[in-house]
């Protein structure tokens, strides 16, 4: 595994050097790995360029989004491709985007469940969902369905206007018994998305989903929950605040969800009332930058030496260089803000906001297993005198998200081709002489 952030090679994993700080075992002959898991609705965007008539055939409205039937989705597919009106394929969908970002950045083991068609052709949506997919990426826990996994259409006509077509095809068919406990015991997240709750009546998703939170509880992996889209969260935002309360200790989220969550249009104050529920939040917050709040351990704090920013709470980042605790893990628990603007100020031209967030979730998750992975092999360092969640400080993982989130903007597809640079141009020559 990679360490996590922008570091110099000689920080990156694995630890091979002895350390006076360090008590390692010499009879241990195997390196204990871990991994993160995640639920998805598996679908693939399909772009193609079409005139009008085709989109009014379909019963299509230009400019708008529309779910389709099964069989309209396979005969638009099937004209699309006899017609070679395909511009692209992407594999999509938040937990995919957000499980193949992690494995690029870790350079390490992702486990995603979901369905996959049984027989996949040479050229088919399910082929190029498997071939946009990183190889550390596991698969093979992945229920095989007769049928079509979900499907996006982006039609865009001569005029540059895009329709949107939907055909969710059998993406929410994962049954609870297709969710194999045994990958929990070496888990360090299990993450997950609000859209797996809210399927049609008779779906099993929702079930698998508790399920796999059942499995994660038991062996004290922590839940990591993206809220997916406003619309879902404001229909009913009490439920979303029980079930994060029963069953989240993550959150991510951008500043139209914590809106539509807690009734603030404040990303800081959404991040801080979202405490109440969870332990730890990610909220991105488009130009403003991204933000961080959660809890740690009062002997456990430490002052930033960065400027103290001004805001809704007061100098609220004064503690942001203190690394998250799960709040019933803190004797004397308090609460940690911090944020970070924009990388750069942000690209200079931004060809994609699809996907940003799932970036920078992604980071966030490398440095909780990173935290997990080093505590496996190095249990007795200082690192791990609390047991806090993530391997870096509230400061260091917003940069890191921050700058993950960035290279995704800065490009047309919501899934990173390769990890991050390992040394940054925009850092100053001296930053790498220390």
């Amino acid at each position: 595994m990679k360490f996590p952030g922008q570091r110099k090679s000689k920080h990156y994993f694995p630890v091979d050097e002895r350390d006076l700080l360090i008590l390692r075992s010499s009879q241990r002959k195997t390196t204990p790995h871990t991994h993160v898991i995640g639920i998805d609705q598996i679908l693939v965007d399909i772009e193609a360029v079409v005139d009008e008539d085709l989109i009014q055939r379909y019963g299509l409205s230009v400019g708008h989004s529309l779910v389709i039937p099964d069989e309209t989705a396979e005969l638009l597919y099937s004209e699309l491709v006899e017609k070679r009106l395909i511009t692209n394929e992407y594999a999509g969908g938040t937990i995919g985007n957000t499980l193949h970002n992690y494995s690029v950045l870790a350079d390490d083991r992702s486990t995603l469940l979901g369905v996959m068609c049984k027989n996949i052709e040479i050229g088919s949506y399910g082929y190029r969902y498997l071939c946009n997919t990183s190889s550390r990426v596991d698969l093979n826990h992945l229920q095989g369905i007769d049928g079509a996994i979900g499907r996006c259409f982006t039609l865009i006509t001569s005029s540059g206007e895009r329709t949107f077509a939907i055909s969710e095809g059998q993406m929410n068919q994962l049954h609870p018994e297709n969710i194999p406990e045994h990958i929990f015991q070496s888990a360090s997240a299990l993450v997950l998305t609000a859209y797996l709750i809210r399927c049609q009546p008779g779906d099993p998703m929702p079930q698998a989903t508790m399920k796999a939170i059942e499995y994660a509880k038991k062996y004290h992996v922590p839940v990591v929950l993206t809220l997916g889209t406003k619309h879902v969260i404001e229909q009913d935002p009490a439920f979303w605040q029980d079930f994060l309360k029963q069953h989240v200790t993550v959150v991510a989220m951008n500043e139209d969800e914590g809106h539509a969550l807690t009734g603030d249009a404040d990303p800081l104050m959404a991040a801080n009332k979202a405490l109440d529920w969870v332990d730890l939040v990610l909220c991105t917050a488009g130009p403003l930058g991204l933000f961080m709040a959660g809890y740690t351990e009062d002997d456990a704090k430490r002052q930033t030496s960065l400027p103290l920013l001004p805001g809704s709470i007061p100098e609220f980042n004064r503690y942001e260089f203190s690394r998250p605790m799960m709040k019933h893990c803190c004797t004397h628990p308090i609460k940690v803000y911090s944020h970070i603007a924009p990388y750069m100020g942000g690209p200079e031209v931004i060809k994609n906001t699809n996907g940003a967030g799932d970036a920078a979730l992604s980071a966030l998750l490398h440095d909780m297993a990173a935290n997990r992975y080093h505590k496996m092999n190095v249990p007795n360092s200082i690192k791990h005198q609390y047991d806090f969640i993530t391997y870096s400080s509230f400061s260091q993982v917003c940069k890191y998200s921050n700058r993950a989130s960035y290279e995704v903007l800065s490009q047309h597809s919501p899934r990173l081709s390769k990890g991050l640079p390992e040394r940054e141009d925009s850092l100053e020559e001296a930053y790498w002489e220390r």
